[in-house]
């Protein structure tokens, strides 16, 4: 095996006895989710994340300035969303920090009931998401993923974020040895850019083929699995269940 992927592997295959337990594969599973959430929000609610708050940011400079295909209202509704979700996110953690499994585990079950409530407002909606349905979703979405992201800081996993890649792919090069660098930890990033591009891929594949439900429901199914998977994390009593002391 190369060693790119030996050291990816051995990052990400759980070790009781880790400073992070199984949480690195459920982390890169809910990185899997921001891409098909996003895929939904950008190609079917109209050029708006739900994940990525600076596309939201970037995106509202764009409809200010008056560039076609832009919501300013989206955008607001994204970002106060995704804000009140890491509010409640916040509240989560803050609540089990002694103990990063229950954290987990709880986030999931938040974030879970909101995607799931996404789908089921387009499934009984008509195609395609406008209005208060649109919005809705943006909401619904913009929460769940807020959350996820208040609790996946607090686990504090080196490299998976679950939703943000920028100082991730910034970390493959600048701490590569072709930059002078140790080259640590390439693998576990390199698999979090790839478990994002996944996700986007399935999701956009399944938007632009007629399935704009679709990417939802796997979002939904990945939770789930996550879920059912954190709930023995969250009755263990081992060291990686500590809170990580922030330097």
């Amino acid at each position: 095996m190369p060693g790119l992927l030996r050291e990816a592997w051995s990052t990400v295959v759980p070790d009781l006895n880790d400073r992070h337990g199984p949480l690195p594969p459920l982390m890169l599973a809910l990185t899997v989710v921001t891409g098909l959430v996003d895929a939904v929000s950008y190609l079917e609610l109209g050029r708006v994340f739900v994940a990525n708050m600076t596309g939201n940011v970037v995106f509202s400079g764009f409809a200010i300035a008056g560039a076609p295909g832009f919501s300013l209202a989206a955008s607001l509704v994204a970002l106060a969303a995704f804000a009140v979700g890491a509010l409640l996110g916040g509240l989560i953690v803050h609540r089990t920090l002694t103990h990063r499994g229950r954290m987990l585990l709880y986030a999931l079950l938040v974030e879970t009931a909101c995607v799931l409530a996404a789908l089921i407002v387009t499934a009984v909606s008509g195609h395609p998401f406008t209005g208060g349905v649109r919005f809705a979703l943006v909401a619904l979405l913009g929460l769940g993923l807020g959350l996820q992201n208040a609790a996946s800081r607090a686990l504090a996993v080196p490299d998976l974020t679950t939703t943000v890649l920028t100082l991730t792919i910034t970390g493959i090069l600048s701490d590569s040895r072709f930059a002078g660098g140790g080259g640590s930890r390439a693998g576990r990033r390199v698999l979090s850019a790839a478990a994002m591009m996944l996700g986007a891929v399935a999701g956009a594949a399944a938007v632009l083929h007629g399935h704009p439900r679709l990417p939802l429901l796997l979002a939904v199914a990945v939770l789930v699995c996550v879920t059912v998977a954190a709930i023995g994390p969250a009755r263990s009593g081992a060291p990686w269940t500590a809170p990580v002391v922030r330097k």
